[in-house]
């Protein structure tokens, strides 16, 4: 909802609009979505103007086991008309290229199967679909020579925002509700081509829910409160 527009020629080599502008202009190459959470007020009406207050809330350096790491936090306020329809909080990681011969980190155990389960085709077409539907340019969702070659990851990445979209959606077909809020993290990366489980199981008044591949570690845990 209100994403910002960037031309072309304003886009820098991994397909994100350049840096600088609102969000800081953190030097570290790669940036990830990490999380987020939502909370739900009321639904826009159908005609109505609707306005988007944005505010970096934090940065923050760290050291990781594969280098430096900047989180970013940053919220999202919508209101229509005096209304306050939803606020969004996005937690965007940006962090180093690995070093060269790094060795891989062990893998994490395989995820737990859900109490309710639904099974996603993660296909290039539904990437790219997607890509299109949020005006997300960055090149790991749908240009797969790019991906491999310059970001080194073996396929291209299935997006966080996506995984998130698909769990809410589940979350309120099992309930048959909206839910009033919602937050989620990514743990491990998903590939394109693969079939991601969406999974849940109940937590009295709410849902907690995740998606994996099969045999696969979690991907991204998430939460929905009614």
């Amino acid at each position: 909802m209100c994403q910002p527009t960037a031309p072309t020629a304003a886009l820098g080599p991994d397909g994100h609009p350049q840096r600088g502008g609102f969000l800081p202009p953190v030097p570290l190459p790669r940036r990830m979505w990490a999380g987020g959470a939502f909370t739900f007020r009321t639904a826009p009406r159908i005609g109505e103007t609707v306005t988007r207050r944005s505010v970096v809330e934090d940065v923050t350096l760290k050291q990781g086991r594969s280098g430096r790491l900047c989180f970013v936090t940053v919220t999202h306020h919508f209101s229509s008309g005096g209304r306050d329809m939803l606020t969004e909080r996005q937690d965007i990681v940006y962090r180093d290229e690995p070093p060269a011969g790094a060795a891989a980190a062990a893998p994490p155990p395989p995820a737990p199967a859900g109490a309710q389960q639904r099974r996603i085709d993660t296909g290039p077409a539904r990437l790219f679909r997607y890509s299109a539907l949020t005006f997300n340019s960055h090149r790991i969702h749908y240009d797969a020579p790019y991906t491999t070659a310059e970001e080194g990851y073996p396929g291209l990445v299935v997006h966080g925002p996506l995984q998130a979209m698909l769990l809410v959606h589940y979350a309120a077909d099992l309930r048959g509700a909206a839910p009033a809020r919602f937050r989620f993290r990514s743990l491990s990366p998903v590939f394109g081509g693969a079939t991601l489980l969406l999974n849940a199981r109940g937590s009295g008044d709410a849902l907690d829910l995740w998606t994996a591949c099969p045999e696969g570690p979690v991907a991204m845990e998430a939460r929905a409160e009614w």
